[in-house]
């Protein structure tokens, strides 16, 4: 299995990426998190210039908020300082449409930018639609060296339901998921990228192959001898990626009138509750405050054992490798990590010492 972590994209702490590289870290992903974090391909043009080895990825672009040909550009611009090292994770927006009080992209729509995003990256001529117009364009004086195309930029698609894991099959190169510790979640997920790349006619991928890769987003937590599970140190360290998962579960049941999850109905009236103490109109606003990076003082009390196990891999250090060895027998290739701000450094080296180097 492959390491990945996701950074916190605050550029003038870039150097994380070469303290990852040393470690040992397959790969460093810079989410674009547009209106909390600074700029994601900022951040990876100042990483690519501080390594050497490790892959870069973003994790994820946000598609329609910049459009096709802008996303294209970036990353192959940032492909000129880190050839061959350099993959295009994207989303439909599951926190940056919703920072702004909006659903993620539409699936169609969510294609069709995929789709475009490929093509001009592989420095074919696409048809695109912006601003009610139609024209075909296609990146300019790349044999220039402006942006590289040389080597081949992978499109993770991010799929967090069927349809969108679906892209992935039929338009991706791996697909990126966040997933619980749970193989049939995961079989799932796999068997739908499967049946979505051989109903394209697709017989360049293999979902069993490191080739394409399924990279899942969760946390792993090491608990020291006779730690528990919700002492300071866990919820200082995972807490706000954590409670990010309820805000997303959140924003499905109040935009789409879905059914809360069982597993979470013990502190769901209170986490109601909680955010309807805020004004309408600004209450998009305090679901995503803290966004993977800090917790609200009233937050710390909805972390339960329960919540903290079904999105978090957690143990002593050798029961988290043998999870994870489960993990990747039913079929996930990487494992990417999201500690909170102020605890990356100190967390990827215990990380790197106490599990990764004993898988």
């Amino acid at each position: 299995m492959e390491f990945g972590m996701c950074v916190i994209t605050k550029l003038d702490e870039a150097d994380f990426a070469k303290q990852c590289e040393d470690l040992g870290f397959d790969m460093l992903w810079v989410p674009d998190s547009q209106m909390i974090w600074g700029d994601c391909y900022a951040y990876m043009a100042l990483a690519a210039e501080r390594t050497s080895r490790i892959k870069l990825a973003t994790g994820v672009a946000v598609a329609g908020t910049r459009a096709a040909p802008v996303i294209a550009h970036s990353i192959a611009s940032v492909a000129t300082i880190a050839p061959g090292r350099v993959s295009l994770g994207i989303g439909s927006g599951n926190s940056a449409y919703r920072f702004m009080n909006l659903k993620p992209l539409p699936i169609k729509k969510y294609a069709d930018e995929i789709r475009a995003v490929r093509g001009l990256l592989a420095g074919e001529e696409v048809e695109y639609t912006f601003r009610g117009v139609t024209a075909p364009i296609k990146l300019l004086m790349a044999d220039r060296g402006f942006v590289n195309l040389e080597q081949k930029i992978p499109v993770i698609v991010s799929g967090f339901g069927p349809r969108s894991q679906a892209l992935a099959g039929e338009l991706g190169d791996g697909l990126f998921v966040s997933l619980p510790n749970e193989e049939r979640s995961i079989a799932r997920s796999v068997e739908t990228v499967r049946r979505a790349a051989a109903d394209a006619g697709r017989t360049d991928v293999d979902v069993d192959s490191p080739n394409f890769p399924v990279v899942n987003l969760l946390n792993v937590i090491m608990l020291d001898k006779g730690e528990d599970i919700l002492s300071d140190r866990v919820i200082a360290e995972h807490g706000p990626f954590i409670i990010a998962g309820m805000h997303y579960l959140f924003d499905g049941v109040r935009q789409y009138n879905r059914t809360p999850p069982r597993g979470l109905l013990d502190v769901w009236e209170e986490y109601t509750a909680m955010i309807e103490r805020t004004p309408e109109h600004i209450r998009h606003i305090r679901i995503h405050d803290g966004h993977c990076t800090y917790l609200h003082p009233d937050e710390v009390k909805l972390i339960t054992e329960n919540l903290i196990r079904s999105t978090c891999i957690v143990g002593r250090p050798e029961e988290c490798v043998e999870q994870l060895r489960e993990m990747e027998q039913a079929g996930v290739d990487q494992i990417v990590v999201l500690p909170a701000m102020g605890h990356q450094q100190a967390y990827a080296e215990r990380l790197a010492r106490e599990v990764m180097a004993k898988m």
